[in-house]
């Protein structure tokens, strides 16, 4: 038996950054942060891949818009949608996922096994923890970029947040996502009539572009407003019938 991860969980100084846990992975260096600073006070965690920062528990809107809006866009007799989510992250998509009653099986890929583990028994287990338990859930360690390429389900809806986005991807590797190729795999997990949402740091007229070269239809773009800089966005197509 491994032993279990060793977590830093010594209080944060104000609002100056503390490692909770370091791993060294197969796609470089992924960093689990705790700082202050949340909405009432409470602790942020944050996750850095590679020195760049990824993305934080202090406000999970655009991670829980991914699952609504693409609930939204299928049709409302779809019995029991199925869904992929590509990224556990910080755990918003999925708890929001969980959350809605219609959804049938929800499927998480993670690629990370330190982020598998922060939220199974580690620091995330706090966010995530109901929704891990749900039977409808089943996380998934592989690479998104070659499950969507070989893998055997179709989903209803794909909703993808593996990095910053189209124009700005961090990991190597990633940018097959947003590539006409990849849109494709996308399309062929789908059942027809299912919805791609695609999470971006900031809007991508270019994706919208590629988006329809690839054949997806109703294409749009949903934002959301953050504090300083440009909005997150959730990028939003639906695979022909």
């Amino acid at each position: 038996m491994q032993p279990q991860p060793m977590y830093d969980l010594h209080p944060a100084d104000g609002d100056r950054p503390v490692t909770v846990d370091r791993r060294e992975g197969p796609y470089g260096e992924v960093v689990l942060r705790r700082r202050g600073g949340g909405p009432s006070g409470e602790a942020v965690f944050e996750i850095i891949a590679n020195g760049c920062f990824l993305m934080d528990t202090s406000d999970g809107r655009s991670e829980r818009l991914l699952i609504r809006t693409a609930l939204d866009a299928l049709p409302a007799d779809r019995p029991s949608p199925a869904l992929l989510i590509g990224g556990l992250g910080v755990g918003f998509s999925l708890v929001e996922a969980a959350a809605e009653t219609r959804w049938g099986r929800i499927a998480v890929v993670e690629r990370e096994a330190a982020v598998i583990d922060w939220h199974l028994d580690g620091p995330l287990a706090a966010v995530s923890a109901g929704a891990l338990a749900d039977p409808r859930t089943e996380i998934l360690h592989t690479d998104l970029v070659e499950w969507l390429r070989t893998g055997p389900e179709t989903y209803d809806a794909l909703c993808l947040d593996i990095d910053n986005g189209p124009d700005w991807t961090v990991t190597e590797g990633n940018d097959g996502l947003y590539s006409p190729t990849g849109l494709a795999a996308c399309a062929a997990r789908l059942a027809p009539g299912g919805v791609l949402a695609v999470w971006s740091a900031q809007p991508s007229p270019a994706f919208e572009r590629s988006l329809r070269n690839a054949g997806f239809t109703r294409v749009r773009t949903e934002e959301v407003t953050v504090a300083r800089g440009v909005p997150d966005v959730v990028h939003l197509a639906v695979r022909g019938a």
